[in-house]
């Protein structure tokens, strides 16, 4: 498993494009902007892009879905609870024509790669937190040191701290894939994160 990550946008959200190294199909996750990167990158690896998760509906994760979908064809697959639900409503992805909703338990197969949905809300109702092998792919749940904020539309502090306990309930340790800033990993979280902690204790 090969995995790549670009900086993306103005909140610079981290996008990742997870390849199985056999056969070179690969799963993007979060592409928050410029498909021009995703797909410059797809071209000159020679990748066939086979899904793209979403980890959650703010904008800065999902603008340039569409665009990278209708370049590859590669169907989107996004947590209903975080899709348009009024007119009025700012915060949450409008998901096109065709696009699979997942859920908790639900596994998606990209070649020989295993992604596992864990439902992980609090920053958004529709948070999801993507397993593949040692890796987890955390949105905006679970940053090093941190966790999301929980002060915009369907956010929840109490649902975001159960959500971490979950994580850290995970038998073993990961490698943590953030929507932002730098990776780390579930046992240094366990032991440093606050919010991690704070999380078991209450």
């Amino acid at each position: 498993m090969l995995i790549k990550s670009f900086e993306l946008g103005q909140l610079m959200t981290n996008c990742y494009i997870v390849t199985d190294e056999n056969t070179l199909e690969c799963a993007i996750i979060d592409p928050g902007a410029h498909a021009s990167v995703i797909l410059d990158y797809l071209e000159e690896n020679k990748l066939k892009a086979k899904a793209i998760f979403i980890t959650h509906g703010h904008f800065d994760h999902t603008t340039a879905a569409e665009n990278v979908r209708k370049a590859t064809g590669a169907p989107i697959y996004v947590n209903k609870k975080d899709c348009m639900r009024g007119e009025h409503s700012s915060m949450h992805f409008r998901a096109p024509e065709g696009t699979v909703f997942y859920s908790e338990g639900d596994e998606i197969s990209v070649s020989g790669l295993k992604f596992k949905v864990l439902e992980t809300p609090g920053h958004s109702p529709g948070s999801v937190t993507l397993m593949c092998e040692d890796a987890l792919f955390t949105g905006d749940t679970l940053f090093r040191d941190s966790c999301g904020r929980t002060d915009l539309e369907g956010g929840n502090m109490s649902t975001l701290l159960a959500s971490l306990k979950k994580l850290y309930n995970l038998e073993g340790d990961f490698d943590v894939y953030p929507g932002h800033a730098g990776s780390s990993t579930l046992e240094r979280e366990r032991r440093f994160n606050y919010y991690m902690q704070r999380a078991v204790e209450e």
